[in-house]
């Protein structure tokens, strides 16, 4: 009896220790995940929200969340531009052409890819996560990364509900917030209209006579 006592007592004192430290660790992985606390001022930015068609019942939630996010931020609804692509693999070629335009101070990516039976989740969230990063670094203006990247259906959908947790409100707040840095480090304000693009003119050579 008494070695099972104290058996029995080892193993709580473990139970306790593990739940200790496992709450612990969640604890700190909460303060790693905390958001960037206030508002940055959006007041004057114009930002292009691109989004994906594809798994719309989730994506509808990032970009609700994105424009309240905007709309709490003082940017005004006629200089936000939405801007629809198929599906999360279309949005870098998309959001690269929005940032050349000259017309936004920073790009909203939203899409959600969710793993399914094959591998091509992970070519499509590479591609799609890659792919936008390298518009911010070649074209200078920030893209905010809005893309959920996620194991199924239930997580996509947290992640995309109204509330503090909502990933297209957390881009929208990103982008505003680098867009203010930029300024302040002397990037000029964006167009506020677009020129018409140049025209490829094709000059025709007078074609030569046959020689007979």
């Amino acid at each position: 009896m008494l070695e099972s006592r104290l058996s029995f007592e080892c193993i709580e004192g473990r139970t306790r220790r593990t739940v200790r430290s496992w709450m612990r660790r969640s604890m700190q992985m909460l303060a790693m995940k905390t958001a960037p606390q206030g508002l940055p001022d959006g007041r004057g930015l114009r930002i292009a929200v691109v989004h994906a068609a594809f798994n719309v019942s989730v994506v509808s939630g990032l970009v609700e969340g994105c424009r309240a996010a905007l709309r709490a931020m003082a940017v005004a609804d006629r200089d936000v531009q939405l801007i629809e692509v198929p599906g999360a693999f279309e949005l870098p070629i998309v959001a690269g052409a929005a940032a050349r335009s000259g017309r936004f101070d920073a790009l909203v990516a939203l899409g959600a890819v969710i793993r399914g039976e094959t591998d091509h989740y992970e070519h499509v969230a590479r591609e799609a996560v890659s792919g936008v990063a390298a518009v911010a670094r070649e074209t200078g203006v920030p893209v905010a990364l809005g893309v959920l990247t996620v194991t199924n259906s239930e997580h996509a959908r947290r992640r995309a509900a109204a509330g503090p947790d909502n990933k297209g409100a957390e881009a929208a707040r990103a982008a505003v917030a680098t867009a203010r840095v930029l300024r302040q480090l002397g990037r000029p304000q964006a167009r506020t209209s677009m020129r018409p693009s140049a025209r490829l003119r094709r000059t025709r050579r007078p074609q030569r006579a046959a020689r007979k």
